[in-house]
């Protein structure tokens, strides 16, 4: 969708967020051939009754700024198989097919979702607080700001 005002072409988009908590795994720089490598996680958002929660997959491009600071000091807890809850804002989700080429699915249709990581709202660590947006702009408000709210994640 584009406007055309006094010869100016002013680019319109529709944005589709999603929001929710999930775990934060597989997270990887994806090596691109003829590109850019850029920072890739998969979010296992929960989703339905709190006593009996299921999983929604979704692979996951970290585009937001904060989103790839946050997702990169992750990186060792990540390996080190710690429990990552994060608060999140996904944009621009979508479903891409693909077929199973082994196991007990092998010939099957499968189905994946996608989008682009834009923020992170909050992060615990196997349980404990690492970060918090709130707390992040409580603090800004009253004394300079300093980046090292999750200097020591792992």
């Amino acid at each position: 969708m584009t406007n055309l005002t006094n010869n100016t072409v002013t680019k319109q988009f529709f944005d589709l967020h999603t929001t929710g908590i999930g775990y934060l795994n597989r997270i990887r720089e994806v090596k691109v051939k003829n590109g850019k490598p850029y920072l890739s996680c998969t979010i296992a958002a929960l989703r339905g009754n709190c006593q009996n929660a299921e999983y929604t997959y979704i692979n996951c491009n970290v585009t937001g700024e904060k989103a790839k600071s946050l997702v990169e000091k992750c990186i060792e807890a990540n390996k080190a198989n710690k429990k990552i809850l994060i608060s999140f804002c996904v944009g621009d989700i979508y479903a891409e097919t693909f077929t199973y080429s082994t196991g007990v699915k092998k010939g099957n249709v499968g189905i994946n979702l996608k989008a682009r990581l834009l923020k992170i709202s909050s992060i615990k660590i196997d349980g404990e607080l690492k970060y918090s947006d709130k707390i992040e702009h409580l603090e800004n408000q009253s004394e300079p700001q300093h980046d090292e709210e999750l200097s020591n994640v792992a």
